[in-house]
């Protein structure tokens, strides 16, 4: 794998990093193929309990995708890099431990799908978002199905019709972000926030965030009978004894990702 994208271990969580700052941080064929094997990496080590993106120095969390590569191609072919694209949004949304974003600037098309898919998303309140694909004759197709699950309709037309530049305060109230943060205490919220979701069961956590993946589009009595049964596969492992347990015993609890 290429130095487009950096993987690193600290501390029970994982970092992706997207390294290319004289690009801003735009997205590459090359780099979606790094980014689905080191999904990969740390949904199997044991150690790494979530998963941190982010883009490197301040230009940019991520533009999107280099507009060169995305009309590369021909016929069939021309389709190649957004099936990729496409494939890496879903094993995201399908990712079994918590995926953090840290928006360390402005954040634009394809780049809202990698933010989108994280569970969470803390962000610098100088950073920006923006859908312009308008401006130059396309569409933000892909990350409309994120998009739509995030945001008002009204809002999500709006973003992908006009192009027009989002504030990370307005942002946040749209429900398109988690949280806007001073560039001060960006690191800082990131540091806590990882904290906190490191503390937790692995396997209820992995329990969890499959059962609202898929009980998103259920019917309302579906949805609730379906979680029910979630329920009972969470109470039955070892972490949630361990939990409980702890919790009777005040102290700390001890999880084990069983």
């Amino acid at each position: 794998m290429g130095e487009d994208l950096l993987y690193e271990v600290r501390e029970d969580a994982a970092f992706l990093t997207i390294n290319r700052e004289s690009r801003r941080n735009a997205i590459s064929q090359e780099m979606i193929t790094s980014f689905l094997q080191y999904l990969e990496r740390a949904d199997k080590e044991g150690e790494v309990r979530a998963v941190c993106i982010t883009g490197a120095g301040e230009k940019a969390f991520c533009s999107g995708a280099d507009l060169a590569l995305t009309l590369s191609g021909q016929g069939e072919d021309r389709l190649a890099g957004p099936r990729n694209y496409a494939r890496l949004l879903k094993t995201m949304a399908r990712f079994g431990k918590p995926l953090l974003a840290r928006v360390n600037g402005p954040c634009l098309a394809g780049g809202l799908g990698l933010m989108l898919s994280c569970d969470i998303v803390i962000a610098r309140n100088d950073a920006f978002f923006s859908t312009p694909e308008v401006n130059v004759g396309i569409f933000p197709m892909m990350i409309g199905a994120l998009l739509y699950r995030n945001v008002t309709r009204k809002k999500v037309m709006e973003m992908v019709l006009t192009g027009r530049r989002i504030p990370a305060p307005e942002a946040e109230k749209m429900g398109l972000i988690t949280r806007a943060v001073e560039p001060g205490h960006l690191d800082q919220e990131i540091e806590k926030t990882l904290t906190l979701l490191t503390s937790k069961s692995p396997r209820g956590n992995r329990i969890g965030k499959e059962a609202f993946y898929t009980m998103a589009d259920m019917p309302f009595e579906e949805a609730v009978d379906y979680l029910c049964e979630a329920l009972g596969r969470v109470i039955s492992t070892e972490d949630a004894v361990e939990g409980m347990t702890a919790f009777i015993e005040k102290r700390k609890p001890e999880f084990k990702g069983r």
